[in-house]
Protein backbone atom coordinates (compact mmCIF):
# COMPACT_ATOMS: atom_id res chain seq x y z
CA UNK A 1 0.00 0.00 0.00
CA UNK A 2 1.56 3.36 -0.97
CA UNK A 3 2.37 5.72 1.84
CA UNK A 4 0.27 8.85 1.44
CA UNK A 5 0.84 11.95 3.49
CA UNK A 6 -2.29 13.83 4.66
CA UNK A 7 -0.31 17.07 4.27
CA UNK A 8 -0.27 16.42 0.52
CA UNK A 9 -4.07 16.04 0.57
CA UNK A 10 -4.25 19.41 2.34
CA UNK A 11 -1.82 20.98 -0.14
CA UNK A 12 -3.90 19.84 -3.12
CA UNK A 13 -7.13 20.97 -1.44
CA UNK A 14 -5.70 24.47 -0.84
CA UNK A 15 -4.33 24.82 -4.37
CA UNK A 16 -6.10 26.97 -6.99
CA UNK A 17 -8.94 25.22 -8.82
CA UNK A 18 -7.02 24.95 -12.12
CA UNK A 19 -4.14 23.20 -10.28
CA UNK A 20 -6.12 20.50 -8.48
CA UNK A 21 -6.63 18.18 -11.49
CA UNK A 22 -2.96 18.58 -12.53
CA UNK A 23 -1.64 17.73 -9.05
CA UNK A 24 -4.14 14.90 -8.63
CA UNK A 25 -3.14 13.34 -11.95
CA UNK A 26 0.59 13.63 -11.26
CA UNK A 27 0.15 12.11 -7.80
CA UNK A 28 -1.89 9.19 -9.17
CA UNK A 29 0.65 8.42 -11.92
CA UNK A 30 3.64 8.63 -9.55
CA UNK A 31 2.01 6.10 -7.18
CA UNK A 32 1.07 3.80 -10.07
CA UNK A 33 4.56 3.93 -11.62
CA UNK A 34 6.37 3.52 -8.29
CA UNK A 35 4.10 1.76 -5.75
CA UNK A 36 6.82 1.93 -3.07
CA UNK A 37 6.98 5.75 -3.21
CA UNK A 38 6.50 7.73 -0.01
CA UNK A 39 5.07 11.22 0.13
CA UNK A 40 6.35 14.11 2.18
CA UNK A 41 6.62 17.90 2.01
CA UNK A 42 9.96 19.48 1.18
CA UNK A 43 10.45 23.19 0.63
CA UNK A 44 6.72 23.48 1.38
CA UNK A 45 5.67 21.37 -1.63
CA UNK A 46 4.70 17.70 -2.17
CA UNK A 47 7.76 15.54 -2.76
CA UNK A 48 7.86 11.84 -3.65
CA UNK A 49 10.64 9.77 -2.08
CA UNK A 50 12.08 6.46 -3.28
CA UNK A 51 15.74 5.82 -2.45
CA UNK A 52 16.08 9.59 -2.22
CA UNK A 53 14.02 12.26 -3.94
CA UNK A 54 12.21 10.88 -6.98
CA UNK A 55 10.12 13.88 -8.04
CA UNK A 56 8.04 16.74 -6.77
CA UNK A 57 5.18 19.02 -7.70
CA UNK A 58 4.08 22.50 -6.74
CA UNK A 59 1.24 24.87 -7.47
CA UNK A 60 1.41 28.63 -7.77
CA UNK A 61 -1.13 31.35 -8.45
CA UNK A 62 -1.30 30.77 -12.23
CA UNK A 63 0.68 27.60 -12.96
CA UNK A 64 2.11 24.32 -11.62
CA UNK A 65 5.49 22.62 -11.80
CA UNK A 66 6.31 18.90 -11.95
CA UNK A 67 9.98 18.16 -11.45
CA UNK A 68 11.84 14.87 -11.87
CA UNK A 69 14.81 15.12 -9.51
CA UNK A 70 17.15 13.33 -11.94
CA UNK A 71 15.31 14.49 -15.02
CA UNK A 72 18.52 15.36 -16.85
CA UNK A 73 19.34 11.64 -16.90
CA UNK A 74 15.89 10.41 -17.92
CA UNK A 75 15.60 9.56 -21.61
CA UNK A 76 12.51 9.58 -23.77
CA UNK A 77 11.41 6.77 -26.05
CA UNK A 78 13.83 7.93 -28.78
CA UNK A 79 16.82 7.83 -26.46
CA UNK A 80 17.08 11.63 -26.48
CA UNK A 81 17.11 13.77 -23.35
CA UNK A 82 13.67 14.78 -22.18
CA UNK A 83 12.15 17.67 -24.05
CA UNK A 84 11.24 19.50 -20.83
CA UNK A 85 14.18 21.49 -19.53
CA UNK A 86 16.25 19.11 -17.38
CA UNK A 87 13.15 17.09 -16.50
CA UNK A 88 11.29 20.11 -15.16
CA UNK A 89 7.78 20.56 -16.48
CA UNK A 90 7.07 24.19 -15.69
CA UNK A 91 4.18 26.57 -16.31
CA UNK A 92 1.57 23.81 -16.39
CA UNK A 93 -1.86 25.42 -16.62
CA UNK A 94 -4.02 22.48 -17.68
CA UNK A 95 -3.78 18.69 -17.52
CA UNK A 96 -3.13 18.68 -21.28
CA UNK A 97 0.19 20.49 -20.67
CA UNK A 98 1.54 17.27 -19.15
CA UNK A 99 2.84 14.39 -21.28
CA UNK A 100 0.49 11.44 -21.81
CA UNK A 101 0.00 8.99 -18.93
CA UNK A 102 2.13 6.42 -20.77
CA UNK A 103 5.03 8.84 -21.36
CA UNK A 104 4.88 10.24 -17.82
CA UNK A 105 4.79 6.72 -16.37
CA UNK A 106 7.88 5.85 -18.42
CA UNK A 107 9.73 8.90 -17.12
CA UNK A 108 8.90 8.03 -13.51
CA UNK A 109 9.94 4.39 -13.98
CA UNK A 110 13.24 5.53 -15.50
CA UNK A 111 13.76 7.92 -12.57
CA UNK A 112 12.99 5.04 -10.17
CA UNK A 113 15.69 2.88 -11.79
CA UNK A 114 18.19 5.74 -11.57
CA UNK A 115 17.52 6.09 -7.84
CA UNK A 116 17.87 2.32 -7.37
CA UNK A 117 21.24 2.38 -9.12
CA UNK A 118 22.49 5.37 -7.10
CA UNK A 119 23.10 7.42 -10.27
CA UNK A 120 24.17 11.01 -9.71
CA UNK A 121 23.26 13.96 -11.89
CA UNK A 122 26.49 15.45 -13.26
CA UNK A 123 27.11 18.97 -12.06
CA UNK A 124 26.79 21.69 -14.64
CA UNK A 125 30.06 23.45 -15.36
CA UNK A 126 30.25 26.80 -13.58
CA UNK A 127 29.07 29.70 -15.67
CA UNK A 128 31.83 31.99 -16.83
CA UNK A 129 31.28 35.48 -15.58
CA UNK A 130 32.10 38.48 -17.67
CA UNK A 131 35.36 40.18 -16.77
CA UNK A 132 35.00 42.93 -14.20
CA UNK A 133 34.85 46.32 -15.91
CA UNK A 134 36.32 49.02 -13.70
CA UNK A 135 34.58 52.40 -13.71
CA UNK A 136 36.90 55.15 -14.97
CA UNK A 137 36.70 56.93 -11.61
CA UNK A 138 37.94 53.87 -9.74
CA UNK A 139 40.58 53.12 -12.36
CA UNK A 140 42.06 56.64 -11.98
CA UNK A 141 42.01 56.43 -8.19
CA UNK A 142 43.76 53.04 -8.19
CA UNK A 143 46.44 54.28 -10.59
CA UNK A 144 47.38 57.02 -8.09
CA UNK A 145 47.55 54.73 -5.03
CA UNK A 146 49.99 51.83 -5.38
CA UNK A 147 49.03 50.23 -2.06
CA UNK A 148 45.30 50.19 -2.88
CA UNK A 149 46.02 49.00 -6.42
CA UNK A 150 48.15 46.08 -5.17
CA UNK A 151 45.45 45.09 -2.68
CA UNK A 152 42.72 45.29 -5.34
CA UNK A 153 44.80 43.12 -7.70
CA UNK A 154 45.17 40.50 -4.96
CA UNK A 155 41.44 40.36 -4.18
CA UNK A 156 39.29 37.47 -5.36
CA UNK A 157 36.92 38.22 -8.28
CA UNK A 158 33.97 38.36 -5.88
CA UNK A 159 35.70 40.96 -3.67
CA UNK A 160 36.59 43.04 -6.72
CA UNK A 161 33.01 42.81 -7.98
CA UNK A 162 31.64 43.94 -4.58
CA UNK A 163 33.64 47.15 -4.79
CA UNK A 164 32.77 47.80 -8.43
CA UNK A 165 29.04 47.20 -7.88
CA UNK A 166 29.00 49.39 -4.77
CA UNK A 167 30.52 52.26 -6.73
CA UNK A 168 28.48 51.86 -9.92
CA UNK A 169 25.19 51.57 -8.00
CA UNK A 170 25.61 55.10 -6.58
CA UNK A 171 22.86 57.38 -7.86
CA UNK A 172 24.85 60.63 -7.96
CA UNK A 173 28.35 61.63 -8.98
CA UNK A 174 28.95 62.98 -5.47
CA UNK A 175 28.03 59.64 -3.84
CA UNK A 176 30.12 57.79 -6.41
CA UNK A 177 33.18 59.92 -5.63
CA UNK A 178 32.66 59.48 -1.89
CA UNK A 179 32.48 55.71 -2.31
CA UNK A 180 35.63 55.68 -4.46
CA UNK A 181 37.49 57.66 -1.77
CA UNK A 182 36.31 55.24 0.93
CA UNK A 183 37.14 52.23 -1.25
CA UNK A 184 40.69 53.44 -1.87
CA UNK A 185 41.18 54.05 1.85
CA UNK A 186 39.94 50.55 2.73
CA UNK A 187 41.88 48.86 -0.07
CA UNK A 188 45.10 50.60 1.04
CA UNK A 189 44.52 48.85 4.37
CA UNK A 190 43.95 45.53 2.54
CA UNK A 191 40.25 45.47 3.42
CA UNK A 192 37.59 43.94 1.16
CA UNK A 193 34.35 45.86 0.70
CA UNK A 194 32.45 43.95 3.40
CA UNK A 195 35.31 43.73 5.89
CA UNK A 196 33.07 44.91 8.74
CA UNK A 197 31.01 41.72 8.51
CA UNK A 198 33.89 39.26 8.26
CA UNK A 199 34.67 36.97 11.18
CA UNK A 200 37.69 38.02 13.15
Amino acid sequence: MPKRDPRVDAYVAKSPDFAKPILTRVRKIVHAACPEVEETLKWGAPTFMYNGILCGMASFKNHCHFILWKGRLVLDKNGQPMSAANGHFRNLKTVSDLPSDRVLTGYIKDAKKLNESGAKVPKSPPKKRAPIALPALLKRALSSNAKASAAFDSFSPSHKREYVEWITEAKTEETRQRRVDTAIEWMAEGKPRNWKYMKR
